[in-house]
C-alpha cells in the first residue's frame, strides 16, 4: 500500500509544473513521500524512493512517448517499454536519496541533511550520461511564494528548499509537533514573497524591437526534400512584414537544407536583412563534407553592428552557435556501433551531430549580444552561466517541440526558460517551430506568446537591462554552502550523541 501511495505522490507532482502550475501540489506530494519514508514499517527505502520517482517521471515526462510512438517507428509495446526504461533510470536518483537518508541518518536529523542529499542526487542527475535535469522541483515554484528565492539560490536551491519544507512538515505531522515546521514554512514563504518584490536588474533605457517567426511545419515534412522550397518560402512570406524589427528570430533548423547547400538562400536573406538594417538569426544544420562533421546550430545574417547596411554572412563565419549539449538518441546515438539499426528510433535523420564548444562567443545581431541555448540546453543553467557576460543583452533559445505534439512537454520547456530569465535577470527570447514561442522579461514573466500550432509571428519591444542576481554571480555555491552547514551540524550532533552514549556505556560498565 505504501509503495502505491509513493507512486501516486510522485505522479501528483506533474500538476505543479506547466501547463497546470499548481505550485502547492509539489510540497504536498513530496511531504507525503517523506511521511511514508519515515515510517518504521518502511524497510526498503530505496524501493519506496524508486516508486516515487517512477510516478514523478512516468507522469511528468509522458510527453516523450509522443515522439517515440509517432516518430520512432516502434510498436506500442516497445515504445512503452522504452519509456518505462527511461523513467526507471531517472527514478534511481530519488531511490539513492531515500536509501542514504534512511540508512545513515536518524530521522530527527533529517531536516539538517535533506538539502545536501537532495542537491547531491539532483546534481548527479544533471550530468550523468550527459544529464537530464527535467522536472526539477524548483521549476514548480515559479508562480508560488518561493519564487523570490530563484534569483538568490537558483532553481536548484529552491528545489532543496521544497524538500526541506516538505520533510520538516512531514516529520512535524508524524510527531505531532507543529510549531517548528510551521515557523519554517512561514519564514520561507514570507521571505520569498519579500524577495520577489526586489528587482535585481534595471532597464538601461535602450529597447530592441524583436520579432519571432513560428513556421508550424509538421515534423513528418521537415526533412522531405520536396518540402525544402515551400518551407523556405513560407518563412520568407511570414517575415515580409517584420523587416523593420531590430532582430528577427527563426526557430531551430528553420531552414531545412544543410548550410553548404543553402548558400544562395542564405546570401539572399543576408542581403535583405542588411538592406533593412536588421539582424536575422536562424537555426540551421551545418555539415562539413570534408571531415563529415554535422552541427545543429544558429547563424546570424544581416547587420552585425547597429546601422550597418552591409551583410555579414559567409559560410563558416564566426557569428554562429553550435549546440554543445546534444540530445541522446535524437542528436547522437550512445554505443552507436551496437544499437544503430536495431529500430527506426535509433536511426533518425540527423542523429550523429558533433558537439559544439562549451564556451562560445555571444551572437551579435544589429549591435545586440545574445547568449544562445539550443533546445533543451536551456535546462542547464551552469552551461548558460559560463556564456553570460556583463554586456550580454538577451538570452536566446530556439527549439522544435513539434516532436511532442499537444502534450505538456512544450509548456514545461517554456517554464524552464522563464526560470532561467528570473535566475539571471535577463530577458529570454524563445523561438519555436510550432509553440510555445514567447518573449519572457527579466523577471520570468511572459510578455507575449504566439498561439500554439499556428503559423504566425510575434513582435514586441524588449528592454535591455543591466544588473546581477546573486545566482548569476555565485551560481549554486550559496545553496551548497547552506546545505554543507546543515550537514556539518548534523555530523556534530551525531558525534556528540555517540560520545554521550559511549560515556554512559562506560559508566554502566564501571558500576
Amino acid at each position: 500500500m505504501n509503495l502505491l501511495l509513493a507512486l501516486v505522490a510522485g505522479a501528483s507532482l506533474t500538476l505543479g509544473f506547466a501547463p497546470f502550475s499548481l505550485w502547492f501540489v509539489v510540497p504536498v506530494g513530496v511531504g507525503l513521500f517523506a511521511y511514508l519514508l519515515q515510517l518504521p514499517s518502511t524497510q526498503k527505502p530505496a524501493l519506496l524512493g524508486w516508486m516515487f520517482g517512477l510516478g514523478w517521471f512516468g507522469a511528468g515526462i509522458s510527453w516523450i512517448h509522443v515522439s517515440i510512438a509517432t516518430h520512432g517507428g516502434l510498436p506500442i509495446i516497445l515504445s512503452l517499454g522504452l519509456m518505462l526504461l527511461l523513467c526507471g533510470y531517472l527514478a534511481l536518483f530519488p531511490a539513492l536519496f531515500s536509501f542514504i537518508l534512511k540508512r545513515y541518518f536518524a530521522i530527527k536529523h533529517w531536516p539538517l541533511v535533506v538539502a545536501a542529499l537532495w542537491l547531491f542526487c539532483e546534481w548527479l542527475r544533471s550530468w550523468l550520461f550527459t544529464g537530464f535535469p527535467w522536472l526539477s522541483l524548483g521549476y514548480s515554484q515559479l508562480h508560488g511564494p518561493l519564487a523570490g528565492w530563484i534569483p538568490i539560490i537558483g532553481e536548484t536551491g529552491v528545489s532543496a528548499l521544497v524538500m526541506l519544507i516538505a520533510v520538516s512538515a512531514a516529520l512535524g505531522i508524524a510527531n505531532k509537533q507543529f510549531k517548528a515546521p510551521l515557523s519554517l514554512i512561514v519564514i520561507m514563504l514570507l521571505s520569498g514573497w519579500v524577495l520577489n518584490q526586489h528587482d535585481w536588474a534595471t532597464p538601461t533605457g535602450k529597447v530592441a524591437q524583436v520579432s519571432m517567426v513560428q513556421g508550424n511545419i509538421k515534423q513528418e515534412l521537415r526533412w522531405v526534400p520536396e518540402q525544402d522550397r515551400p518551407t523556405m518560402e513560407k518563412y520568407l512570406k511570414i517575415t515580409e512584414s517584420l523587416w523593420s524589427s531590430d532582430i528577427i528570430i527563426w526557430p531551430e533548423a528553420a531552414i531545412p537544407k544543410l548550410e553548404p547547400l543553402a548558400q544562395e538562400y542564405l546570401m539572399l536573406l543576408d542581403a535583405k536583412a542588411a538592406e533593412q538594417q536588421t539582424g536575422l538569426i536562424t537555426g540551421i544544420l551545418n555539415y562539413n563534407f570534408e571531415n563529415q562533421q554535422a552541427f545543429n546550430g544558429m547563424v546570424v545574417l544581416g547587420s552585425k553592428q547597429a546601422g550597418s547596411t552591409t551583410g555579414s554572412y559567409q559560410y563558416n563565419h564566426d557569428n554562429r552557435y553550435a549546440k554543445h549539449h546534444l540530445l541522446p538518441i535524437g542528436e547522437f546515438i550512445p554505443l552507436e556501433d551496437w544499437i544503430r539499426g536495431l529500430a527506426p528510433i535509433f536511426d533518425l535523420p540527423m542523429s550523429s551531430f558533433t558537439r559544439g564548444d562549451f564556451l562560445q562567443p555571444n551572437l551579435q545581431a544589429n549591435g545586440y549580444l545574445l547568449a544562445a541555448a539550443l533546445c533543451y540546453e536551456i535546462a542547464f543553467p551552469r552551461q548558460l552561466t559560463a556564456n553570460l557576460h556583463d554586456n550580454t543583452d538577451f538570452i536566446l533559445t530556439v527549439s522544435n517541440d513539434a516532436w511532442f505534439g499537444a502534450s505538456h512537454g512544450p509548456h514545461q520547456h517554456l517554464e524552464i526558460a522563464q526560470v532561467r530569465a528570473k535566475e539571471f535577470g535577463l530577458p529570454v527570447l524563445r523561438g519555436t517551430n510550432n509553440g510555445v514561442t514567447a518573449f519572457v522579461d527579466h523577471r520570468g514573466q511572459i510578455i507575449q506568446q504566439a498561439p500554439q500550432f499556428e503559423a504566425s509571428s510575434i513582435s514586441s519591444p524588449i528592454a535591455v537591462v543591466r544588473g546581477n542576481t546573486p545566482y548569476r554571480l555565485f551560481g549554486d555555491n550559496i545553496i551548497w554552502i547552506i546545505a554543507m552547514i546543515g550537514l556539518g551540524l548534523a555530523n556534530i550532533l551525531i558525534r556528540q550523541e555517540k560520545s554521550k552514549k559511549a560515556q554512559m556505556t562506560e559508566a554502566d560498565s564501571n558500576d
